[in-house]
């Protein structure tokens, strides 16, 4: 009887941090930091975040962000739009589902490093082939887990995408913060250059990928694009293929009297990472471009396209990522729901009279999509081809394969 009466005033302490922390595990995923297995995340603003490492043990650096998705971070994980930052799921839990070669969106993973809630060691998936832990163990990409993810993603709302530094060997607080601040930020940085291919590809990924059979019918290739290559993710091509036409990649560095020469039945503009106003060379070709042949544009493309026709770009406060986001077809009137991940946009307000607002986010009211007037030239901020994501825009393809006539 004495250990009974005991057992509330010795063991309550105990039992209530099992129960806390089997509640965390269960519904969250949380696991508290671990001697010997820290990891931290310095922002510029000095905040410290201190969790557990997964992935690499090494440091990276980059600019932090959020992506709203609930599912798809290998997609996430290997677009190169995303080079150069560190990417933070809200989602709680990631790694479930494990690793499939075939979701790949680039040759590898480019985000700087990964942060998550919790990370899932044993994922449940048929088409698993390896970890998300070891996947990124592979390409050298530090990942941490188990701090309060939300209280960071209030911060970037609040204060904006900062600069950072992801770490599992240096641990100190000073030094992390210092080195933070010296960081330069996203602004003027030209990340094409790292993601560019070295020379042209003619696409053979065919039609046979069991995503691209989903969004769109098949039609036969008879019409040749070039898709000028800053950073494209590989679901572009595969729905351009699927859509009716003849892929051939080429470097977006390429000048235009070599595009030109190539005599293309349409040009595609791709997605990418950094900022579009200091993608120089590019804007010079595409302005060249103009006038030459149907034209279409996606993210980064879109805002290229934006300042060769003479518009301007800004840097969103804390940018658009995600798989749920709601945009409006000025056309239809009709509201989609799109994949976005872009930290620039298209002022809606600085279009040249030759351009037309077509489609408007819902959640800010920026510019998500805009279309020349007289010629068969179009660009949408966001991805029609998803790889996550809703497929509500794939239309677009369509309409990019009839406006080659």
């Amino acid at each position: 009887m004495l250990a009974d009466a005991a057992f509330p005033t010795i063991l309550a302490p105990f039992a209530i941090h099992w129960i806390h922390t089997e509640f965390d595990s269960i519904l969250l995923g949380v696991t508290p930091p671990m001697a010997g297995n820290l990891a931290k995340l310095a922002l510029e603003d000095g905040t410290i975040y201190t969790g557990r490492s997964f992935g690499a043990s090494c440091e990276m650096t980059g600019e932090v962000v959020f992506n709203t998705s609930m599912a798809g971070y290998q997609e996430i994980l290997t677009d190169p739009s995303y080079r150069g930052q560190i990417v933070c799921m809200t989602y709680p839990m990631m790694g479930n589902y494990g690793i499939t070669p075939e979701d790949d969106e680039s040759p590898r993973p480019q985000v700087s490093g990964f942060i998550v809630r919790s990370l899932t060691e044993v994922p449940s998936n048929f088409r698993s082939q390896q970890s998300l832990h070891d996947y990124l163990v592979q390409h050298n990409i530090p990942g941490i887990q188990g701090f309060d993810t939300r209280a960071l993603v209030r911060r970037l709302r609040v204060r904006g995408a900062m600069m950072g530094i992801l770490s599992s060997t240096d641990l100190d607080d000073t030094s992390l913060v210092r080195r933070a601040r010296s960081l330069p930020g996203m602004s003027g940085q030209d990340l094409v250059k790292e993601v560019v291919p070295d020379a042209k590809l003619d696409w053979h990924g065919g039609c046979d990928h069991p995503l691209t059979q989903q969004m769109l019918a098949q039609l036969p290739p008879n019409k040749h694009v070039l898709a000028l290559d800053f950073g494209m993710k590989w679901n572009i091509p595969r729905c351009l293929t699927q859509a009716g036409c003849q892929v051939t990649v080429i470097p977006g560095t390429m000048p235009a009297e070599e595009i030109l020469a190539m005599k293309p039945d349409g040009i595609f503009l791709s997605n990418g990472p950094g900022d579009p106003a200091a993608v120089d060379y590019a804007i010079q070709t595409i302005r060249k471009l103009i006038g030459t042949t149907p034209m279409f544009g996606i993210c980064l493309g879109h805002q290229l396209l934006g300042l060769a026709t003479g518009a301007k770009t800004f840097k969103l406060k804390f940018g658009h990522r995600g798989a749920n986001q709601p945009v409006l077809d000025h056309r239809t009137g009709k509201v989609e729901i799109t994949t976005q991940n872009h930290g620039f946009a298209v002022d809606a307000n600085s279009l040249p009279a030759s351009m037309e607002a077509t489609h408007t986010n819902l959640n800010d009211g920026t510019l998500e999509g805009m279309r020349h007037r007289e010629l068969p030239i179009f660009s949408v901020q966001y991805h029609p081809e998803a790889s996550s994501g809703p497929h509500d825009s794939t239309y677009l393809f369509e309409e990019f394969r009839k406006s080659m006539g």
